[in-house]
């Protein structure tokens, strides 16, 4: 197994005697034996253990027993004890989870302290279809069918070419003692109950079903990778960016097979989740335009002919003009405010005005545009709503939600950026513009 295990990570490139890691170490057959492994190839590594105090005298004699392990090989060890059943009791999650999160959480912290390369973990070959299966129940797409990788970021699994029973054996031909952990013995935990029921009926149903399903999910992670390759290609020839929004037509994805899947391989990274991907083509196909999904960061808008992808945009207070301000800073940029005496000369540029100061009233209030506003734009008799003039402009939703309106004394006198109302303009009677001028 030492041979294979260094082989392993030398073609893999996992490790590098160059560095040192942090090995998270329980105690267990799997840490102990991990240890041991990277001690004799020579790949320098501290200890990490986190005693969670919940089988009392027992994790502490785990503890003690890694404590001594690490002072009789000179291995740097460190401990943390943290109080999970408050954590799980007040973020309303279970010990399992709020145990996982500590314990990554500490992981974390500790190697940007020490400076060190990764986290190595020594979940293996049994491991991995466990995870594969619990995955499989809680409806994973693609992605969890493929199971952990041997490297992701600072985590690094060098054990899953190998079984549970390699590593036991190699425990016992080699004198490494270890530590049971008697609640791996528990079925009330999904887990446990596939490792010690569902996956060893499984596995008899014939003699190489382990191995079998093993080499099916290798293809599947090899699957996964290809199609991940090729969802990038049809982004690329798809998907049209400003600074801000990724805009995806209709019509490259609603016909296309595996439509849920592409829109989700774009999604994910943004915090979307595979539902929210199967209801976004859902809208799509409906034409449910104006229909909003959510993630902790972005916002994804089904407008009418695309799907436009954008940060969750910010609640914008208004903000007032006093006659005095020379400013004004808006998250669009930043405007000048000039007062010119108007020599006939028209500033012409879409993102500036010029509005006759006279007819003016201050303080002047610039907000967001709301439903039922209404001003005479520019050149024109009739007044329209500016949630009509918006969409004759053919302004995506999302942009068109960025909108603001100047306003003076109830009247809107300028849709900032696009145009400026007929009654605030500057003609031959005008002494004095004020111009407002968009700052490079």
């Amino acid at each position: 197994m030492l041979t294979v295990f260094k082989e392993h990570i030398e073609k893999r490139g996992l490790l590098s005697p160059s560095k040192t890691y942090l090995l998270a170490c329980s105690g267990g057959v799997d840490s102990m034996v991990l240890a041991h492994l990277l001690l004799e190839i020579g790949i320098p590594f501290e200890i990490g253990h986190v005693n969670f105090g919940l089988r009392g005298a027992e994790s502490d004699a785990d503890e003690s027993s890694i404590t001594k392990w690490s002072m009789e090989n000179s291995i740097p060890f460190h401990s943390f004890h943290p109080d999970t059943t408050s954590k799980a009791t007040d973020e309303k999650i279970s010990i399992q989870m709020a145990a996982r999160d500590i314990r990554y959480a500490w992981f974390d912290d500790l190697i940007k302290k020490r400076s060190l390369a990764g986290i190595v973990l020594a979940h293996h070959q049994d491991d991995q279809l466990e995870t594969i299966f619990l995955n499989l129940l809680r409806t994973t797409g693609l992605d969890g069918i493929q199971g952990m990788a041997d490297k992701k970021g600072y985590l690094i699994r060098p054990l899953l070419p190998f079984s549970k029973e390699e590593i036991l054996a190699f425990a016992k031909e080699n004198g490494i003692s270890w530590r049971e952990d008697a609640s791996n013995q528990k079925t009330e935990y999904k887990r446990n109950k596939l490792r010690l029921e569902a996956l060893p009926a499984l596995y008899e149903v014939s003699e190489d079903a382990k191995q079998n399903l093993l080499s099916s999910f290798n293809r599947l992670q090899d699957a996964g990778k290809a199609l991940g390759g090729l969802s990038e290609i049809w982004l690329e020839q798809n998907l049209q960016k400003d600074s801000e929004v990724e805009s995806l037509p209709f019509r490259s994805f609603i016909n296309q097979a595996g439509a849920n899947t592409l829109l989700f391989y774009w999604l994910r990274s943004y915090g979307f989740n595979s539902d929210q991907a199967e209801s976004t083509l859902h809208s799509a196909k409906n034409q449910e335009s104006g229909k909003v999904f959510f993630s902790a960061t972005h916002q994804l808008t089904v407008d009418r002919e695309a799907l436009l992808l954008a940060p969750i945009s910010e609640q914008f207070d208004p903000v007032i003009l006093d006659e005095k301000d020379i400013e004004l800073v808006l998250p669009e940029g930043t405007y000048e405010l000039l007062k010119e005496p108007f020599d006939r000369k028209i500033d012409t540029s879409r993102q500036n005005a010029q509005l006759d100061l006279d007819r003016l009233s201050f303080p002047l209030t610039i907000r967001t545009w709301e439903l039922g506003d209404k001003f005479i734009p520019l050149g024109m008799k009739n007044g329209k709503k500016v949630s009509d003039f918006l969409i004759d402009l053919k302004i995506d939703r999302w942009h068109k939600d960025q909108v603001k309106v100047l306003v003076s004394e109830g009247k809107i006198a300028w849709v900032i950026g696009h145009r400026i109302a007929d009654w605030a303009k500057c003609d031959e009677a005008t002494r004095v513009a004020l111009h407002f001028k968009k700052k490079n």
